[in-house]
């Protein structure tokens, strides 16, 4: 697979707009002039954490840490999240779940 880091211009939610540096993946797509939408960045933080959560709800840990990294990438014109180890150049996440032990 080819790719390529380009800087590209995004729009947050509330319209804040910014630019991030982000792997083209394949394709040859001029994306440095589309407005592209954080939010698919967001949805995977939030999709992520559902995920932990409902794992860590079944095996019921006194308390958990997770740490993951995402890296910002452009597939077929829109960002993509990338899961990464974290560190280096990835947008890091830590995750901590602590158990209800009362219900």
């Amino acid at each position: 697979m080819t790719s390529r880091q380009e800087i590209v211009p995004v729009q947050l939610a509330d319209g804040t707009r910014l630019h991030i540096k982000a792997t083209i993946l394949g394709g040859e797509e001029d994306v440095a002039f589309k407005l592209l939408s954080f939010e698919q960045m967001t949805d995977t933080i939030e999709h992520v954490s559902n995920a932990l959560t409902a794992a860590l709800k079944k095996v019921k840990p006194k308390k958990a840490s997770v740490e993951f990294g995402l890296e910002i990438a452009v597939e077929a014109g829109k960002l993509t999240a990338l899961l990464v180890e974290s560190g280096g150049k990835a947008l890091s996440a830590n995750y901590v779940y602590k158990c209800d032990r009362t219900r």
